[in-house]
């Protein structure tokens, strides 16, 4: 049996989820997965499918939250041709669409209670009634349902139906959050590394004080952000070795400019790394003369360069001055003063470049 999904992690956790995922998948009984947002709900619900003998048949997830409730309906169960303004045509809804395969019912503990009590008659006839339609269809799926609500909670709420949990929570699996696996990081690091990087290009790789510094951040959006953040240095850095020292504060998770500050306290970084230059500036470069070329190739050194220091040290708040300076003011020239041009080139806020040429006194054009 053919699986493309894969739960990454060497922890414990990880390794018990995927022996539920193993046990579970030829089961027909539906599945409940709980657990914090961007913890792999969907993933765990594929990696059902994948290993069932349903996987044959389509997987058809639908986000129950996104969809607004008085569509949701016609979403689930379909329509007939002039059951309601706008049904200009027949259409199938994802409970047919998943016959003999299984449906995933993501955000679940956001379903109206109307729409709980029509989904509950679902699940105990097997059959859907579309909108607008004169007979039942008959359907043949697999439910997978998914929340990071505790249901029990909106029970005692009156937000949520008691008979439609017992009737879900027939098998249930929790995911945890990363924070409690994160001896699985460094693993999935490596995975969405090497899944984002540029054509042609080396993953991105992490020095060992960013790698523990990694390890040990909390990771609020679980793998969710994980992954956002190693496509953003992906893009930014190709191919690099990444120092945490050399990355700007503001492309980095607020939990960890912090550690940034006392790794930068030990043991201070003058030089930065090359940013890659988003496309649109790429164009520009290619299109300008040779000897722009160079003006733009001896600015980039200038940033990268680090000073050798002299045996009687120098002011270093003195020399990033001086070499900031000298970065806007090259810029500026490579721009002809044009202030939005430049803080484009420089990868900069507008009013951020703006206060910097006010500092140094320097004179764009009007």
């Amino acid at each position: 049996m053919k699986t493309t999904t894969h739960f990454i992690g060497s922890s414990e956790s990880a390794a018990t989820l995927r022996q539920l995922v193993a046990t579970m998948a030829n089961s027909n009984a539906t599945v409940m997965i709980t657990g914090e947002s961007g913890t792999g709900k969907e993933l765990l619900a594929r990696l059902l499918h994948e290993q069932s003998d349903r996987c044959g048949a389509n997987f058809v997830p639908i986000n129950c939250a996104a969809i607004p409730k008085d569509l949701l309906e016609s979403e689930l169960f379909g329509h007939r041709k002039g059951a309601f303004t706008g049904a200009v045509a027949d259409r199938i809804g994802r409970f047919e669409l998943a016959h003999g395969g299984t449906i995933f019912l993501d955000e679940i503990g956001d379903m109206s209670l109307d729409m709980q009590v029509k989904l509950l008659r679902v699940l105990q006839e097997r059959t859907v009634d579309p909108i607008g339609g004169t007979r039942q269809v008959q359907v043949d799926v697999r439910v997978v349902a998914a929340t990071h609500r505790d249901l029990e909670t909106e029970i005692a709420a009156g937000r949520f139906r008691e008979d439609l949990y017992y009737r879900l929570n027939v098998l249930p699996m929790v995911t945890p959050p990363l924070r409690e696996r994160n001896a699985d990081v460094a693993e999935l690091l490596a995975f969405f590394a090497k899944k984002c990087a540029n054509f042609g290009k080396q993953p991105i790789r992490f020095k060992p004080d960013f790698m523990a510094a990694l390890q040990k951040y909390p990771w609020p959006g679980n793998v969710r952000e994980l992954s956002n953040v190693v496509d953003r240095f992906s893009t930014l850095y190709s191919g690099q070795e990444l120092d945490l020292r050399a990355i700007p504060p503001t492309l980095l998770p607020k939990g960890l400019v912090s550690a940034q500050a006392e790794l930068q306290a030990q043991a201070p970084l003058l030089a930065k790394m090359e940013m890659t230059p988003p496309p649109e500036v790429l164009a520009e470069m290619n299109d300008e003369s040779e000897d722009e070329d160079n003006e733009i190739e001896g600015l980039i050194m200038l940033a990268q360069g680090m000073p050798q220091l002299p045996p009687e040290g120098l002011s270093l708040k003195e020399r990033m001055a001086q070499i900031e300076r000298s970065i806007i003011e090259q810029a500026l020239s490579r721009n002809s003063g044009n202030v939005s041009r430049t803080a484009k080139l420089l990868n900069l806020q507008r009013t951020t470049l703006i206060e910097k040429i006010n500092k140094y006194e320097l004179r764009p054009a009007a």
